[in-house]
């Protein structure tokens, strides 16, 4: 029988369909890690698109096409640096396509798809728990074989996704009801704070750091329940749901915690207090920053400044007179970040105390890495080293062609910088005076600095291949 002319295109078009479907199959199984970088990408050209709309300014008039961009990477990534007074630039429309991009960009956007997925299905396949684990630990992204036992078993996803949706929520809901008052009370109308309250603590538990207000936290720099609840929010945020998720289950017996959990909460507990006590003491005589202020205040701001540096964003002093030497204090901070699949960026604290432990033990002559009557194996070291190589190149790189580019103060453009590729989102006030080709390389760098340094590694090369043949040993002199 010979086929019609209706029947040929469309075996034709089930062809394309069949082969579009297999390339995606392969893709989100094969190497979660590219998928990743693409959902990413085509975020960020939607809310880009979204953003350029004269909807969504304030005046109604067309955003010019490198700010709406950089708002994009920047709410999408949760760095929250800006081009734009976010105060005045944005309509209502505007701030609620931030306030969508940031959720989306904070829980990971391969997590969301699978919340979703789970949601609607009620079940979930191999395929999306493959995908949700590239997000929950980086180990996992590069598509192939993981040797060691992982954070969040593979069969244990589905149950951190709804832990993750749930927490959120709650989280996100509690921070809200909390920071209500203090919004009423710095003189907004009851029905503006019932915006800018989820608003807030959207931006503080993911990272993000953008401020709506005139003047930033100006008006709340005095107000230390509403700063208080802020870094709450914040550490919330920045320690991880596979963090979360643990605590849910064993909040009251600390000795089942695993490895990944102590490390995490010890060396963001220590960077904390270090980070406090580095500001008082560099800052506590500088009238740009404490120096006007009494003793209480000033060890108080001290703490806060700690806890934004990690990846909050927020501030209450101008960074931009912050002493050269807190500048440096804050970038270290801001370039360790929080917690592994956090809404925080930056190389991580695991990544520094794996690092630190493996130094440790070096020193001492151990043959292995240990903490907590547990080895550390030396997959997790070397992807720990690559982590720290990556991340100073971006940055590096980043620095020396903005530098370059605008002929700025080294200081600040690294702390700039930083900023940026850890998505922490504070600001010397460089980021709002870039020219557009200094931009588009702050856009990158967020985007590089919240992909993953491990992801882009695992995403740029191939898949795993087995290597069936060792080559002779030669050391070369070290050190």
């Amino acid at each position: 029988m010979t086929p019609t002319a209706s029947s040929v295109p469309r075996a034709a078009w089930n062809r394309i369909g069949d082969a579009l479907g297999d390339f995606f199959r392969d893709l989100t199984t094969s190497s979660p890690a590219r998928f990743a970088i693409l959902v990413f990408i085509s975020l960020i050209l939607i809310f880009t698109a979204l953003l350029s709309l004269p909807i969504a300014s304030a005046d109604r008039t067309v955003t010019p096409i490198a700010d709406a961009l950089f708002t994009a990477v920047s709410a999408v990534c949760v760095t929250g640096l800006a081009t734009v007074d976010m105060s005045t630039h944005w309509s209502f429309f505007g701030e609620a396509l931030i306030f969508l991009a940031a959720n989306i960009g904070g829980l990971g956007a391969l997590t969301l798809a699978s919340v979703l997925g789970l949601v609607v299905s009620r079940r979930l396949g191999l395929r999306a728990k493959l995908i949700a684990a590239g997000d929950t630990n980086p180990l996992r992204s590069h598509g192939g074989p993981v040797n060691e036992s992982q954070t969040v078993r593979l069969g244990e996803i589905g149950q951190l996704l709804r832990i993750v949706a749930l927490s959120t929520v709650i989280i996100e809901a509690a921070v809200a009801i909390l920071l209500y008052p203090s919004i009423v009370i710095a003189g907004h109308s009851w029905l503006e704070s019932l915006w800018l309250a989820p608003l807030y603590a959207v931006m503080s538990f993911t990272n993000t750091g953008f401020s709506f207000n005139p003047g930033g936290l100006e008006a709340f720099q005095y107000d230390y329940y509403f700063l208080t609840v802020l870094m709450a929010s914040v550490f919330l945020g920045s320690i991880g749901f596979p963090v979360i998720y643990a605590l849910s289950k064993q909040l009251l017996t600390p000795r089942r915690w695993n490895l990944h959990v102590k490390l995490t909460l010890i060396t963001t507990v220590i960077l904390f207090f270090v980070g406090s006590g580095a500001f008082l003491a560099l800052e506590f005589l500088n009238p740009g920053t404490f120096g006007t202020r009494d003793a209480w205040d000033t060890t108080f701001q001290a703490f806060f400044l700690s806890a934004m540096t990690r990846s909050g964003g927020f501030s209450v002093v101008d960074i931009g007179e912050l002493n050269g030497s807190s500048l440096l204090v804050g970038s270290m901070l801001m370039f360790v970040g929080g917690g592994s699949a956090s809404t925080a960026g930056g190389i991580k604290v695991t990544t520094l105390a794996v690092l630190a432990l493996a130094v440790w033990s070096e020193a001492r002559g151990r043959a292995s890495v240990e903490a907590f009557g547990r080895r550390i194996p030396s997959d997790v070291q070397r992807v720990s080293v690559a982590v720290l190589a990556w991340g100073a190149t971006i940055v590096a790189l980043a620095t020396i062609v903005i530098a370059q580019i605008t002929l700025a103060p080294v200081d600040k453009v690294l702390f700039d910088v930083i900023s940026g590729f850890a998505t922490v989102g504070l600001s010397t006030g460089l980021t709002e005076d870039l020219p557009d080709p200094a931009v588009y390389v702050m856009a990158v760098t967020i985007f590089m600095g919240r992909v993953g340094t491990v992801t882009l590694a695992a995403a740029v090369a191939a898949s795993s291949r087995s290597q069936l043949y060792s080559l002779p040993v030669e050391r070369p002199i070290v050190g």
